[in-house]
């Protein structure tokens, strides 16, 4: 017959066996939870409901990210939805008007690989929109004199007409967007978003689209 084992040792075991999952101190707890989101003046909006319901089921997150780039993603999703009013009624889409400026802008011809690396799109993307501006008109390409595989883009003169025409009306139209900001709030935005843009351009990069 086996003894019995003293009820105490066993009691001794099972508390060494639940030491791995005993609950931190409040100091502990401190110095392992992420620091808080300064949320002094976000207005409340949808994101803001999203991450008080993240923190009810789960207080320890750090939703700090998501306040920021949730917002940034939401805000580029409505302005795709509006679209840009002034292109659509010509017919343009912001792609193609980005490959009308950056010709106009730079004020000379281009080839379709500058125009890619200008308007930050793939090769293939270019050359289906070139296509389609130059069906219209409103492109033309020549070739390299010494290398035929090389062609050069420059806008006609109606295509020159309508960017001059329209850029003034796109510009208006997206200050009316942003017409709730005041003066130093959009240049605060713009310079804080140049600061993230220009730091996720070294790190990461981007698609091309």
């Amino acid at each position: 017959m086996v003894a019995a084992r003293p009820a105490r040792a066993a009691s001794s075991r099972g508390r060494a066996g639940r030491a791995p999952y005993a609950r931190r101190d409040s100091t502990t707890a401190r110095a392992h939870s992420p620091r808080p989101f300064d949320r002094s003046g976000v207005t409340d909006d949808i994101v803001a409901s999203v991450v008080r319901q993240w923190q009810a089921v789960n207080p320890e997150l750090d939703t700090g990210p998501m306040e920021i780039i949730g917002r940034i993603n939401r805000c580029a999703a409505l302005l795709q939805q509006a679209e840009d009013a002034p292109l659509r009624s010509a017919g343009l889409t912001r792609a193609e008007f980005d490959l009308l400026g950056a010709v106009r802008r730079t004020d000379r011809e281009l080839t379709p690989g500058e125009l890619a690396r200008e308007t930050f799109s793939s090769g293939a993307a270019v050359t289906k929109r070139l296509r389609a501006l130059q069906d219209r008109a409103l492109v033309e390409r020549r070739g390299d004199d010494r290398d035929r595989r090389v062609a050069h883009v420059r806008l006609t003169d109606e295509g020159r007409a309508l960017v001059d025409r329209l850029l003034p009306d796109q510009l208006a139209y997206e200050r009316s967007v942003l017409a709730g900001l005041d003066l130093p709030g959009r240049d605060e935005l713009a310079s804080r978003l140049s600061e993230l843009l220009v730091q996720l351009e070294g790190r990461l990069g981007g698609a091309r689209r």
